[in-house]
């Protein structure tokens, strides 16, 4: 006599809830970048009075001249060549920025995690100003704006040559970074390259945007771009 049958094994598995992407699907380390450049943005508009905003711009940009041997380094000699990615020329610049670090931040930061994208984010914005300077050593326009570590992102993304997984709910690049080799057969990345090179050379000429003023030169975009391209091994926590 056969045994009966076991209602438990017969039953259907039961159907696994739609799993739905949040509608703002940003890291936080993102978003707390973002937030701290707009309110930042917002202090200086709403807040500062027009000489307070000029000290603060003073202390926090970029300013090549402050290390030609002719002024007296202070803190802010130390500090200015993070804290200048902070500041924006006005709200076209802040705009187009953040939409770019949102595009291309979130999927490092995703793969990097928020520790080892913080740090690629301050080492590709210092490597910015770091070209800039070598160019212009006697400059006393101060430079402001995130391009240069977005730029380093951009640099990072053509090493996975734009190569999205979603299988952890978040996009993030998937595989292993590219050899340069492949990177530069690759008919993808080298059409986004030399578009971004077309891009930079004219902003650099004509401007970034309407209404906006002291912003990074195309040369820190190349700086940052290039940190990132050749240093993103450095950071990325997957095995090769």
């Amino acid at each position: 006599m056969s045994e009966p049958a076991n209602p438990i094994e017969n039953e259907a598995p039961a159907a696994e809830p739609n799993r739905r992407e949040p509608v703002f699907n940003m890291p936080g380390i993102v978003i707390a970048i973002i937030a701290a450049c707009v309110a930042i943005q917002l202090l200086r508009d709403y807040v500062l009075t027009p000489d307070q905003d000029f000290r603060l711009l003073v202390r926090a940009a970029f300013i090549p001249i402050r290390y030609s041997g002719q002024f007296d380094l202070d803190v802010y000699a130390f500090t200015s060549p993070l804290t200048y990615a902070f500041l924006h020329g006005g709200y076209a610049h802040l705009i187009i920025n953040m939409v770019w670090l949102a595009v291309f931040g979130s999927p490092l930061a995703n793969r990097l995690g928020a520790l080892r994208f913080s740090l690629f984010f301050a080492v590709t914005a210092l490597a910015a100003v770091m070209l800039h300077y070598v160019l212009h050593p006697l400059d006393n326009a101060p430079l402001v704006g995130a391009s240069g570590a977005i730029s380093g992102m951009m640099g990072a993304a053509a090493r996975f040559n734009f190569r999205i997984d979603r299988a952890q709910g978040q996009p993030a690049f998937a595989g292993a970074v590219l050899p340069i080799g492949e990177v530069l057969r690759s008919r993808m990345a080298m059409t986004f390259l030399g578009v971004w090179m077309v891009i930079n050379l004219i902003t650099g000429l004509v401007g970034f945007a309407p209404g906006v003023e002291n912003q990074i030169a195309w040369e820190a975009h190349i700086g940052g771009f290039l940190a990132g391209f050749f240093g993103v091994r450095l950071f990325d926590r997957r095995p090769a």
